[in-house]
């Protein structure tokens, strides 16, 4: 029938019925106390996977390192072996086996003198992996000590300012002095100048590190070995090497081969990395190598035989799902030497096409460029603070449009100094590179404009 207008009808339409109250299901609503009765699984999937909407999205996140995309094989065997304690070697030995064979490989990846009898294990995270690395430095230290008669009071630990707070809480947790040296202009981490300052006979370790969180540069690891080679010739103090490897250790054998940095430097003691950064695997993953047994005092290893088998452990933590190993074999095998290097110099070529796409933008300066790791650090120039605009300006319209750019001060001698920070892993396409430098460079325009229009004249 033809559609009839409001001055054709002969009765008003009758009024709407009142809207029900809004019924939020208990588990919906803020928590304050244990529910106490069940819901239903469904309901309580659909809840909770709407309030995670709110969360922003991984692939848009240039703050993290840690890994955000993964081949649907890999995350297939990562539900399929969750249910697996990985410390019951008992009940699961292949995923045990996988694991050593996983630190076997690392340990050829990096040099250590024989590979088929490497000293090692996983962990949660590069945190963890630091803490082991950090006691067992801490406990050779005293061995050494206390069989030259001396004591074992006030060891310390040297490392750049720009260590990543796991060893700030190493040296927390397990009474150790950080002897953090200092950034300065043009400085951005450790160099092999400043080891004499800090360093004497109650220094545990040196810590290098290869791949700043801060702007994905690597230390000079070979030159801060040389140093230490110097000072033991001067003094008589050997002092090892750690090196903290938690991005680089997966991203320098396959695109910087011929950089020494491992285990072929005699001074080198230890190496960690994240299996979750630029091993491919979701969080959290971790790996700690030793150069040989020696290096791991055996006092710091504890034997178990209540999981009804008998087996060493070296670890903060216990159980754990075996998920992560299963996946990081998946990807070592899957992607072997040349996979690794070819998705690595993908994500270097983004990173150092999006820095040179900053560094044509008026507003920002470059403080490294992505050739080293593939994430690089810029800051916003002398001339745009002197208008009034800050890092923080720039994180937070970039956060409009999704994207996660961390804005944050340097470490101390620069934490006057802030800066932004770019990761490039894979899953961050040319495409979307494009995409962020589009909005970068609009961003810049917006904040300049308004600046301006403010500005009195």
């Amino acid at each position: 029938m033809p559609y009839a207008s409001a001055s054709d009808r002969s009765e008003p339409l009758a009024p709407l019925p009142p809207l029900p109250p809004l019924s939020v299901p208990s588990f919906a609503r803020p928590e304050t106390a244990f529910p106490h009765e069940e819901s239903d699984p469904r309901q309580v999937y659909d809840a909770i996977r709407d309030e995670l909407l709110l969360d922003g999205r991984t692939r848009l996140n240039l703050a993290t390192f840690g890994t955000t995309w993964m081949e649907d094989e890999a995350r297939r065997l990562m539900f399929e072996t969750a249910d697996k304690n990985l410390v019951d070697t008992e009940e699961y030995p292949q995923v045990a086996d996988m694991e050593a064979r996983c630190v076997r490989m690392l340990a050829d990846l990096w040099h250590a003198p024989d590979p088929a009898g490497a000293t090692g294990c996983s962990t949660t995270g590069s945190s963890e992996s630091a803490m082991l690395a950090g006691l067992a430095l801490k406990r050779r230290w005293e061995h050494r000590r206390r069989a030259a008669g001396k004591d074992t009071a006030r060891p310390n630990i040297v490392a750049g300012a720009n260590v990543q707070v796991c060893w700030k809480k190493f040296c927390s947790y397990f009474d150790v002095e950080p002897r953090l040296v200092p950034l300065a202009p043009g400085r951005l981490h450790l160099t092999p100048e400043m080891l004499g300052q800090y360093c004497d006979e109650r220094t545990v370790g040196v810590v290098g590190i290869l791949g700043s969180t801060f702007d994905g540069s690597y230390e000079p690891i070979a030159d801060l070995c040389l140093a230490l080679d110097g000072i033991e010739h001067a003094t008589g103090h050997d002092i090892p090497v750690h090196v903290d490897g938690a991005s680089g250790a997966l991203v320098a054998p396959f695109l910087d081969p011929d950089l020494m940095w491992d285990f072929q430097l005699s001074r080198v003691a230890s190496i960690n990395t994240s299996g979750h950064k630029y091993g491919q695997v979701f969080p959290g993953l971790g790996w700690a190598l030793w150069r040989d047994a020696d290096a791991l005092p055996a006092d710091l290893v504890h034997h178990v035989d209540y999981l009804g088998g008998e087996m060493n452990t070296f670890s903060l933590t216990f159980t754990r799902p075996a998920s992560h190993v299963a996946a990081q074999y998946y990807t070592f095998h899957r992607y072997g030497h040349e996979g690794m290097r070819r998705l690595h110099q993908e994500s270097r070529r983004t990173a150092r096409a999006v820095a040179a796409g900053i560094a044509e933008i008026e507003m920002f300066d470059l403080f490294t460029d992505g050739s080293q790791l593939p994430a690089f650090a810029f800051r916003v120039s002398d001339r745009a603070h002197a208008l009034g605009l800050h890092e923080r300006d720039v994180a937070q319209a970039m956060r409009a449009r999704g994207w996660q750019v961390p804005a944050y001060p340097l470490p101390t001698g620069l934490a006057d100094t802030w800066a932004l920070r770019v990761v490039v892993r894979t899953g961050f396409t040319p495409r979307l590179a494009s995409l962020f430098l589009d909005d970068l460079r609009q961003t810049a325009r917006t904040l300049c404009s308004q600046t301006l229009a403010t500005t009195p004249a």
